[in-house]
């Protein structure tokens, strides 16, 4: 169980606090920059109503009664003084503000350097280069001092900017077990083993037991076991997400996260993809805790769960399955469905997705897109999504999560000749491909394929585009009746290829355990063909018969299961 407690303190409450900095600790080390930049944040910060600014964690240990010591977090803790230092010494009258007292185990007289810090009357602080940690001290004030003189010559409010740094800047103190040993956490944690995420924060206000507080001795067990039970939830809903079916059914994209559950903390309280705030999530959720009561945590805890489950239930059924997972791939906010599936009964809801879908087609001529526009990967995804719908009998499901980890291109059904083969190798090995389906009663151009030289390639490359045509005058087609959605590492596999070349790779990657998607598929078996005559060119009439389909199934049926 975890005996990690966490708070979040403003800067006031560390004023006065006795910190011990160990040795296993590196000296100071901030530069002007990191230092202009938190006081930037600070000062660009408008605090809303009960909105505080969030700094990363200080992670401690009590040392004794009247001391705790800093395993991590000693650089802002430095930081923290010196800006305080700062408004005594330049801002404040008579009554100081009190300061935190900092003792350093490697260089016992750096408080005393901390405590010594002023500007000289030409504005400028003395650089002591006695040693690197003096160094970047002196620095680090001389960098708050110039800050303070460039926001003077604008509108700066000395008064309202050190508020906002006591009173409305919080710290997130993490407060360890005091009889680990502070070297080995200090350790674990710049190792990574103990990554202070967002998630790992939010799970310490679950199981922390001075969160469950009681008066009745005999609610101590319960209690314990109330927190047994989230501990075993968290891990379960953590291994489910770990299944990457569900993982990228739920994400637009891979999303590399090293503790997934924080996903859906990041969803309940809506954090934005251009939130800079790493902790924004914990500052966020730590807001729902309005008192560490046994009811709050408990009422927060099924909120999670309320969420999982959702996304659960939506994995489960087939239909929302492939018709959500369709809108996620195509950037569908998953907070806005989540919102609505609330709001709704089950029957509204499907409608309501049915009308998103419908809604990403809205006033598109079929007939005329042709390649490249941005358009067909989504009507192409949606017609094989729709096909495996439509069969009711079918329990296959559409995987998207290859479909957002593989690269996946959009490639014409017959060859084009503006995708002519570039080099002498690829040429050879395009030619040899599509000599195995010319007929032998072809002696003329199966002379010519015998005979190819690098000058007589192009004539040669069109003779073939030609004789699998049905036609035979051929001409490219780069509309929806030619496309298909294939993983780029297949349409690299056959370079352009005629049709019958195209159709044994696509069958010997299927044989090897390649997704081909159903609709790929069914063009290269001739599916869609009224009247097959033959299985070596891709004619007028399979194109307009594929064509068809598409128009027919690309969009939502009513009443699907």
């Amino acid at each position: 169980m975890a005996k990690n407690n966490i708070e979040l303190k403003t800067v006031s409450k560390l004023l006065g606090i006795n910190f011990f900095i160990p040795s296993y600790q590196r000296g100071y080390r901030w530069t002007k920059q990191q230092v202009n930049d938190l006081l930037d944040d600070i000062c660009d910060f408008i605090p809303q109503k009960n909105e505080w600014y969030c700094l990363q964690p200080l992670v401690v240990k009590q040392k004794n009664e009247n001391e705790w010591e800093v395993i991590d977090g000693q650089q802002r803790l430095t930081t923290i003084f010196l800006i305080i230092h700062y408004f005594n010494e330049m801002w404040v009258g008579k009554q100081k503000i009190s300061e935190p007292i900092i003792t350093y185990q490697t260089r016992n007289d750096s408080y005393f350097f901390l405590k010594a810090m002023k500007v000289e009357d030409d504005n400028k602080v003395i650089i002591n280069d006695k040693n690197i940690d003096y160094q970047y001290i002196s620095s680090a004030y001389q960098a708050i001092n110039n800050w303070v003189i460039e926001k003077k010559n604008g509108k700066f409010d000395e008064n309202e900017f050190q508020s906002k740094f006591k009173e409305k800047t919080k710290v997130i103190w993490y407060e360890t077990d005091p009889t680990q040993d502070g070297r080995d956490i200090f350790s674990r944690i710049n190792m990574g083993k103990i990554p202070l995420t967002n998630a790992e924060l939010i799970k310490a206000l679950f199981l922390n037991s001075s969160n469950f507080k009681t008066e009745n001795i005999v609610d101590v067990e319960r209690i314990r076991l109330k927190q047994l039970e989230i501990a075993t939830e968290w891990d379960i809903i953590e291994t489910e997400l770990h299944n990457d079916e569900f993982w990228l059914f739920v994400n637009k994209e891979e999303n590399k996260k090293e503790t997934r559950i924080e996903f859906l903390f990041e969803l309940l309280v809506g954090k934005s993809a251009n939130t800079e705030d790493n902790y924004y999530t914990f500052r966020k959720f730590h807001e729902k805790f309005t008192d560490n009561t046994e009811q709050i945590i408990t009422g927060n805890w099924k909120e999670i769960k309320r969420c999982f489950q959702t996304l659960q239930n939506w994995f489960e059924s087939r239909e929302l399955y492939h018709k959500i997972g369709f809108l996620i791939t195509l950037g569908e906010d998953i907070n806005n469905l989540l919102i609505q599936s609330q709001t709704q009964n089950k029957s509204a809801f499907k409608v309501l997705i049915d009308k998103k879908i419908k809604n990403k087609f809205a006033n598109l001529q079929l007939d005329e897109i042709e390649y490249g526009n941005g358009n067909i990967r989504s009507i192409l995804l949606m017609h094989n999504i729709q096909t495996m719908l439509n069969n009711k009998n079918e329990t296959s499901r559409f995987p998207f999560n290859r479909y957002k980890r593989e690269k996946w291109d959009i490639e014409h059904i017959h060859a084009i000749a503006t995708e002519m083969p570039k080099t002498e190798q690829h040429q050879k090995d395009w030619l040899e491909q599509a000599k195995e389906f010319v007929d032998e009663t072809r002696t003329d151009l199966i002379e010519k394929l015998n005979n190819y030289s690098k000058e007589t390639f192009e004539s040669l490359f069109k003779d073939i585009l030609n004789y699998f045509d049905e036609n035979h005058k051929h001409e490219d087609i780069n509309d929806l009746s030619n496309l298909v959605l294939l993983d780029a590492g297949t349409n690299r596999g056959y370079k352009n290829s005629v049709f019958p070349v195209k159709r044994k790779t696509i069958i010997e990657k299927e044989k090897a355990g390649t997704f081909v998607p159903i609709c790929t598929k069914n063009v290269f078996m001739k599916y869609y063909s009224h009247k097959i005559e033959q299985m070596t060119f891709w004619g007028e009439k399979d194109r307009n018969q594929y064509f068809s389909n598409i128009k027919d199934n690309y969009l939502p049926k009513e009443d699907t299961q």
